[in-house]
């Protein structure tokens, strides 16, 4: 008996002392075992795990490792094909690449300002009292995003001869819109377009629609769809509003404080030449 308590202390020292060296052993051996090799490049156990982990904490369904090793085997064999085909140098790539480090700049630089923004009540209030919520019907007579000059003309006259007709009309304003309008998703609505916000409407629109009073028309108002015929219907107080959209609204013009605070601090470091005489006629 007392001899197998010796035996079993004996095995138990053991295992302790083979635990202490593998704990000290580990963070070499590990970072130097590869899970797979791709022409010459090794993927270790370390940079598989690392992975691996950025996958399953930035998705849903996150792959099997199994799965995960096929994807990283064709990721390493595609880089190293592109490369013999020398797509480094190529315009696009290079573009891509330049994209890439713009917004490794922005994080680098930006990222924890931007992430320690916080908004309040107060704020939202003070956002939403210059950004309601507006709510409008309109009359789209369009013209595609590669029309000519002519066409446009054409648009225009159109719109100018339908915009007088409104004005003069008594018909409700929604029955000249399933006369008149080419948005075939709201002409069946009577033109409406629901509630919308300066960020869910492009800014022409919007801009105009938050100089009119409720019932009021308006028009010619041109975006890349077309000339609309605006309609405000209605504008929603703080308290029906969309609480999220406002914080969101809030957000971005913080996030657009701190991004214009560092380019105007960086411009000191560049020469700039700026020729707007050229944008004239840009539309």
């Amino acid at each position: 008996m007392h001899q197998r308590v010796v035996i079993m202390k004996k095995t138990l020292i053991e295992l302790i002392i083979l635990l202490v060296v593998s704990a000290f052993l580990a963070p070499s051996s590990y970072a130097q075992i590869v899970v797979a090799t791709v022409g010459g490049k090794k993927i270790t156990l370390k940079e598989f795990k690392k992975k691996f982990r950025d996958v399953k904490q930035n998705s849903i369904n996150p792959p099997k490792p199994e799965v995960f090793l096929e994807d990283l085997i064709r990721f390493e064999m595609g880089v190293q094909e592109a490369e013999k085909m020398s797509l480094r140098n190529d315009p696009i790539v290079q573009e891509r690449f330049k994209q890439e480090m713009y917004k490794a700049l922005l994080e680098k630089k930006l990222g924890k300002q931007v992430e320690g923004i916080k908004v309040n009540e107060k704020e939202m209030r003070r956002w939403y009292k210059k950004n309601p919520e507006l709510r409008l019907s309109h009359i789209l007579i369009e013209f595609s995003p590669t029309a000519t000059a002519s066409q446009i003309k054409e648009a225009k006259k159109r719109a100018n001869e339908i915009y007088a007709e409104v004005k003069k009309s008594k018909r409700p304003f929604e029955e000249l819109v399933r006369l008149y309008s080419d948005d075939s998703l709201s002409k069946n609505t009577g033109g409406d377009i629901n509630y919308q916000s300066r960020l869910t409407i492009v800014p022409p629109v919007y801009e105009t629609a938050l100089r009119m009073k409720v019932g009021q028309v308006k028009g010619l108002v041109r975006t890349q769809y077309g000339y609309h015929i605006l309609k405000l219907t209605g504008k929603r107080s703080y308290d029906q509003a969309n609480k999220r959209s406002i914080r969101t609204g809030v957000f971005d013009s913080k996030r657009k404080r701190i991004f214009d605070g560092y380019f105007k601090k960086l411009s000191g470091n560049y020469k700039v030449k700026r020729n707007r005489q050229a944008l004239k006629g840009v539309k």
